[in-house]
């Protein structure tokens, strides 16, 4: 069972998001909040999967509540989906860099919503159709003048392979194509280099690879 947060001031939002997902078998609303003091002393009491977040909100901001919740060692585990009427490039860079591993706009069909939620659920990466990979590429690229590889040292020669095309934004079944791998241990692979790299998503991954220059 995925275990939902809502964030949004807006009442008839909320609404709208729990009536979409409470009708899901394998999805269930633990909470909802106005604010985002509030959608972080959700976070903390029950523990969801994944937060849908939206931006703006009183008493700290959704992008603000983001970085609290992905600060707290205690609460790696939960994931945090933007949903914002704004689909800005200045919005999509500050939710990557707060640590959300999703991005969606409030226009979103009700099924990419739900399947969002299940992607981000099972730890990977999820931008809105309107948002090219290429921004979060340019962003990542940007972390850092000079690629320090020593974060790598920890990965086999296999698992460089493997992060190297996640940075390139390939699923894993298509890491498993191009390294004639199942899908299964294609998945593996990526949860190893997660654990090793103590990186929550697929998201902080590709910034990884980037910034150690594994990928230009």
């Amino acid at each position: 069972m995925i275990r939902v947060a809502i964030a949004d001031d807006q009442g008839l939002i909320r609404a709208g998001f729990r009536a979409l997902l409470q009708h899901e078998p394998d999805v269930e609303v633990v909470g909802e909040a106005a604010s985002g003091v509030e959608a972080v002393a959700l976070v903390k009491a029950q523990r969801p999967d994944v937060v849908l977040m939206d931006i703006r909100m009183p008493d700290g901001d959704g992008l603000w509540a983001t970085e609290q919740i992905t600060a707290d060692a205690a609460l790696a585990a939960t994931r945090i989906v933007i949903v914002t009427t704004f689909e800005l490039d200045e919005y999509v860079a500050r939710a990557i860099r707060a640590g959300a591993s999703g991005f969606l706009v409030k226009d979103t069909e009700p099924v990419e919503l739900i399947r969002a939620v299940r992607v981000v659920a099972g730890g990977d990466a999820l931008l809105s159709p309107g948002v090219t990979r290429r921004l979060l590429e340019r962003f990542a690229g940007g972390l850092t003048d000079a690629p320090d590889r020593s974060r790598l040292e920890v990965l086999t020669a296999r698992e460089r392979e493997v992060l190297a095309l996640v940075g390139a934004g390939l699923t894993n079944d298509e890491i498993g194509a191009r390294l004639f791998l199942s899908p299964l241990t294609a998945k593996t692979h990526v949860s190893r280099i997660m654990s090793k790299l103590a990186a929550r998503d697929r998201v902080q991954l590709v910034i990884i690879a980037y910034g150690t220059g594994l990928v230009s």
